[in-house]
């Protein structure tokens, strides 16, 4: 997206193009105003790049998210510069959020691992028992013995022993974990799908905040 500053009918002599990369959501202090520096990455001439960061876009946001435009950002930018070309490379629209800074406590992380390694564990067994009982996995490795070894036995430990472990291993290829790091670089499904979960939330609370400001703007006299 290119914009230009449709103020002056040609770009002022000595004018330059100048590239912002606007972020899909910004962290920013809460009691201090916003500028183009904390909401997108700048590229310029050494001089004219630090006069474009320290534009300033928004008061303090305070405890309240905020949306702010690429057309915001780029009327701004042409007010306090005028005669340069801004250009787009980023997103459309950027959240604002106010960064608080996070109290630590390490025995309420442990608390909460252990909290979520029980939920997971309890889960995953239950399910893994079910399926087996379900599909009658049992009953299934009890023809493998007999079809294989010519005898029946109730309890085919050559079968299940590398079935367990073999189920092991697969959950950690599937994960992409071993004793916490990653086996190889390339992000799981889960990892995936957490990555489009995010932008979906990020895209709505988009939608939310602008509607709001919009709203509130309406109400004005």
């Amino acid at each position: 997206m290119v914009v230009k500053n449709t103020s002056m009918s040609k770009k002022a002599e000595g004018g330059v193009e100048i590239y912002i990369k606007p972020k899909k959501k910004a962290h920013v202090a809460g009691d201090s105003s916003v500028c183009v520096v904390d909401v997108a990455d700048v590229l310029a001439e050494d001089g004219l790049k630090k006069r474009v960061e320290g534009v300033k876009l928004l008061p303090a946001p305070g405890d309240r998210p905020q949306v702010i435009s690429v057309l915001d950002m780029v009327a701004a930018i042409t007010a306090a510069l005028p005669g340069h070309t801004v250009v787009n490379l980023g997103e459309m629209d950027t959240i604002v959020v106010a960064a608080h800074p996070a109290k630590k406590s390490k025995l309420w992380a442990w608390v909460k691992v252990a909290l979520v390694s029980v939920v997971l564990f309890t889960g995953s067994i239950t399910a893994i028992m079910t399926f087996h009982t379900d599909s009658q996995l049992a009953t299934v490795f009890q023809n493998y013995h007999r079809i294989f070894f010519g005898e029946t036995s109730e309890k085919p430990y050559i079968i299940t022993i590398p079935y367990s472990i073999g189920l092991g291993l697969g959950i950690m290829v599937f994960f992409n974990r071993f004793a916490g790091k990653k086996i190889t670089s390339e992000p799981t499904p889960i990892e995936v799908e957490m990555e489009t979960y995010e932008k979906d939330v990020e895209d709505a609370l988009i939608e939310r905040i602008g509607r709001h400001q919009q709203g509130q703007e309406g109400d004005k006299p």
